[in-house]
């Protein structure tokens, strides 16, 4: 069973022709450009991004991706990308799913795994830096803050 997240996003995406095969569906490199961005939102709301991680001295390089493909989405197709942070003190782990727009139904499932790395001397990270996990921490308490509250 997969774990939900302490935190979520979820982003919309509508496939661009340019993202589909010869056979009419999303060629299957074009998912991971949708993990991205829902990532990318998600560290935007954890209030730590790509460019706060650099400046902090610390590199999050992918380690580990894993696709569950359901079914194909189609070029013109509205989908929803939603990314949860599961984990994060010693790595950052997060599960996604699309999911198609219109009647929710599931089209691919996901996870990334990141490690910090020292940016200076490349040394693997064994903990998240103290100032990523701060950042969720805030994170996590301004969502307990907002819960209830119409977003």
């Amino acid at each position: 069973m997969r774990a939900s997240g302490v935190l979520r996003v979820e982003i919309p995406v509508e496939v661009p022709f340019f993202d589909v095969d010869s056979m009419d569906v999303v060629w299957h490199g074009h998912y991971v450009k949708y993990l991205e961005l829902a990532r990318c939102a998600l560290l935007e709301r954890i209030g730590h991004d790509y460019r706060q991680m650099k400046a902090s001295g610390y590199l999050w390089p992918i380690v580990d991706l894993q696709l569950r493909y359901v079914r194909a989405a189609r070029f013109g197709q509205r989908l929803i990308v939603r990314a949860d942070l599961v984990e994060w003190r010693n790595r950052l782990k997060v599960h996604y799913r699309v999911l198609d727009a219109e009647t929710g139904e599931r089209i691919t499932l996901a996870s990334t795994v990141q490690v910090a790395v020292t940016a200076s001397s490349g040394e693997l990270q064994l903990e998240s830096p103290a100032v990523f996990v701060e950042a969720v921490e805030r994170a996590l308490v301004a969502a307990r803050g907002n819960e209830g509250t119409p977003e």
